[in-house]
């Protein structure tokens, strides 16, 4: 039998790698709804391919354009409701969530409370309320598959061994576009230098975090949530080729790592079939090709972002949330063009230092957090 699929955030770089794999795999998988922020003419034109039956715009007014373009055959809804309806879709088996931001929070919510097996691949919710989420899905019986490469990459190496055997977790990060950059230079990077990623093609949020290796700061803090592993057993390693994608250290000295070739077609392949992997036509990783694997740790004083994230995850709390929310204003005014690459940690520094941290916070806490830490970055 086909999962039925609903895809939050299909419009973006993962949402379109998705579709590219169940495209590949039509027998096993049916788009059964898709979701995105605002791009009408990217979702019409998935809307033609896939024919899904339900759709969801999150900008009211782009929906009212899309209901004008597509006169039948589809349901259109909109707004953080409209999102809610498609996670919660009693034809829906599996949810991926790779809808950029805050916004994706409440959606992974309430797909669990239908129990509904979660694929997720946007940072913002584990990292908003790692433990809330991670405690609702044991209490369900749903599966949190992750399909970032770093955390599917842990997930694979973990398969089949016990927690309480790991010494620790390594990320590794590719360094991004500046990794080589003097120092001295960063303050007058564009965003287009920042975008331009050496590896990955991401979008334009998720390629500045990778730029600043907040990312990794953010990953860090999933990973301590979806696998259940204090923060101080989980490092970040530079790794510019990109190919070893996580690493797991047990107790006795061995080593565990998983690799392929950059292409984030397959780790979303591994969670839409898990358990069982897929044949694929995707290329294959040839390290005779490659020749050698360079790996350092990471410079805290070119990637102030990371110990940002780092310090947040020690305080725990609602501090997580508050970086999150700082981190994707503060990106969202460089991209304007409104600040400078290196004020973006400087300003999302500023608004950790005023924030007051509640340790055991509810939802109505967490989203309050959010709330005012983008409120007070964004008036900067």
């Amino acid at each position: 039998m086909k999962k039925n699929l609903a895809i939050l955030g299909s419009t973006g770089s993962v949402g379109g790698n998705a579709l590219s794999v169940i495209r590949e795999s039509s027998s096993s998988f049916k788009v059964w709804a898709l979701a995105a922020k605002e791009n009408v003419s990217k979702i019409e034109e998935q809307i033609g391919k896939f024919e899904p039956k339900i759709v969801c715009l999150v900008d009211e007014e782009r929906a009212d354009e899309l209901r004008i373009r597509i006169q039948d055959g589809v349901e259109i809804v909109s707004g953080l409701e409209g999102l809610v309806r498609i996670a919660t879709s009693s034809e829906v088996d599996l949810v991926i969530s790779a809808i950029v931001g805050g916004v994706g929070l409440i959606p992974v919510i309430e797909a669990i409370k239908a129990k509904k097996t979660v694929a997720i691949a946007n940072k913002e919710p584990l990292v908003m309320a790692g433990k809330l989420i991670m405690d609702l899905a044991k209490e369900k019986g749903v599966k949190i598959l992750p399909i970032d490469s770093e955390h599917s990459g842990i997930f694979q190496c973990l398969e089949g061994h016990s927690l309480e055997k790991v010494q620790r977790i390594i990320l590794t990060a590719s360094g991004g576009p500046l990794l080589r950059r003097p120092i001295e230079d960063l303050k007058e990077i564009t965003p287009q230098e920042a975008i331009n990623h050496p590896r990955w093609q991401m979008g334009r949020k998720i390629s500045v975090d990778s730029a600043t290796l907040m990312n990794k700061g953010l990953e860090i803090i999933e990973a301590h949530y979806l696998f259940g592993v204090e923060v101080k057993r989980i490092s970040v390693l530079i790794h510019p080729e990109s190919l070893v994608h996580s690493l797991v250290e047990f107790v006795d000295g061995s080593v565990l790592a998983q690799l392929s070739i950059p292409d984030m077609r397959l780790p979303i392949s591994y969670a839409l079939s898990y358990p069982e992997r897929q044949l694929n036509e995707f290329p294959k990783l040839n390290l005779a090709k490659i020749g050698q694997l360079n790996f350092e740790e990471p410079d805290l004083e070119r990637f102030p972002c990371l110990n940002l994230a780092l310090k947040a995850a020690e305080i725990g709390g609602t501090m997580p949330a508050v970086l999150s929310a700082a981190n994707e204003v503060a990106v969202d005014l460089f991209l304007k063009n409104r600040i400078g690459f290196m004020e973006i940690p400087a300003l999302i520094e500023k608004t950790m230092e005023k924030h007051e941290v509640v340790i055991n916070p509810d939802l109505d806490r967490i989203l309050w957090s959010d709330a005012w830490a983008r409120e007070v970055t964004g008036k900067k």
